[in-house]
């Protein structure tokens, strides 16, 4: 049997990703000052052993003032470095790349926790407090941001452009081997892209080459900061959710992050304004894949579908289709950390379970044979049983 292509390595400049199976970054609200602790490597740790080829972290706040919420990991502080370490050691010696994802919440920073109560701003025993927030312009992001924003002038967007370099230099002395710039779900850089949010009269705004300039100077500073043989990914809403930027504005936006050397094109959309983070359009299974097909034909970019994809054999389809060349998983990963071994028993490819860490794999290989016949190797209710 020929392998699947969910199961293929993936090569991406100087690293190689076992599988084409990606955790994708979900902020967990944890961290205290930005440090990773003990609970993100547990939870980060059970994806490497579930075998995905990459595994990102949450968004880490290039500023302490660009977090989402203040439990949210950072990377603007060489005392961070360390935490770091400690995770993406334990990834890599599973066999798992180790991703890690940069941001400025722009206005949409200094936010509760998005299961919070309307009178709640965070766990009540740490006694979260706002703080002022910054955006292209002083417009809100909606009724539950109760700061409104102000407008950043041109000597706070070179701060920031440095800052996104800083970061990436970290991310690397930390040894990650993949890095991707937040720049979706209405945060900053997405607040710059669309004409909803960016209202600027200067050389940052009016046409959308002027409101792609900061984004750009971020992502190139970025770039400058990382190694040439690690990969960088960008994560982009391909439509704003409020009709001001479109698939056809990613489409050139992804043709300059291309040129300034960014490898992969993580395709999200919505968020611009409110808690979500994707475009209210009608939730189906892969909704957001025809966005990675339209990036990765028009720009001609590998890019990352994203978005309700819950099995093997979806996920398998989206790749032999070419709408996109890796596939990242939510909180279908959360729902089950171990998806990829799953997937791969679904897909007819590893019967002696042999894509587990040997640990549990021989375990496993060894119980298929004590199973009743309406069980599967996984031990779950055959279909043509449960019909």
């Amino acid at each position: 049997m020929q392998k699947p292509l969910l199961f293929t390595p993936f090569k991406m400049r100087g690293v190689v990703a076992a599988n084409r199976t990606v955790v994708s970054p979900m902020v967990q609200y944890r961290a205290t000052n930005g440090l990773v602790n003990d609970y993100h490597i547990v939870h980060l740790g059970k994806f490497a052993l579930g075998k995905f080829g990459i595994v990102f972290t949450e968004n880490c706040a290039v500023v302490p003032e660009g977090r989402v919420t203040q439990g949210d990991l950072g990377m603007w502080d060489d005392s961070q470095i360390e935490g770091h370490k400690r995770l993406t050691r334990f990834l890599q010696q599973e066999g798992s790349l180790a991703a890690t994802q940069i941001t400025h919440a722009g206005r949409k920073a200094s936010s509760p926790r998005q299961f919070d109560r309307p009178d709640e701003f965070g766990p009540k025993e740490a006694n979260w407090q706002p703080w002022q927030v910054y955006g292209p312009s002083a417009l809100s992001a909606g009724e539950r941001y109760s700061t409104t924003p102000l407008a950043l002038d041109v000597a706070q967007m070179d701060t920031i452009v440095k800052k996104f370099g800083e970061a990436a230099r970290r991310a690397d002395a930390a040894g990650y081997d993949i890095i991707e710039i937040h720049g979706a779900h209405g945060y900053l850089l997405a607040q710059f892209l669309s004409p909803l949010s960016n209202k600027r009269n200067d050389q940052y705004g009016g046409d959308r080459a002027g409101r792609m300039k900061f984004p750009l100077a971020a992502a190139k500073a970025a770039r400058e900061n990382w190694p040439e043989h690690k990969p960088m990914f960008i994560r982009v809403s391909a439509v704003d959710g409020g009709g001001g930027w479109d698939v056809d504005d990613t489409v050139a936006y992804a043709q300059e992050l291309k040129a300034l050397g960014i490898d992969v094109i993580d395709t999200s959309s919505g968020g611009l304004a409110g808690l979500s983070t994707a475009a209210p359009i009608k939730r189906s299974l892969g909704f957001q894949v025809p966005f990675a097909a339209a990036v990765r034909e028009g720009a001609k970019i590998p890019t990352m579908a994203v978005g309700l994809i819950l099995d093997g054999p979806q996920a398998e389809k989206i790749l032999q289709d070419g709408a996109a060349d890796l596939i990242a998983i939510g909180r279908q990963a959360l729902f089950n950390p171990f998806w990829p071994v799953h997937a791969a028993q679904e897909l007819g490819c590893d019967d002696k379970f042999e894509l587990w860490n040997r640990e549990y794999g021989w375990w496993l290989d060894k119980r298929k044979n004590n199973l009743p016949p309406e069980r599967s190797a996984t031990g779950q209710v055959k279909e043509s049983q449960a019909q």
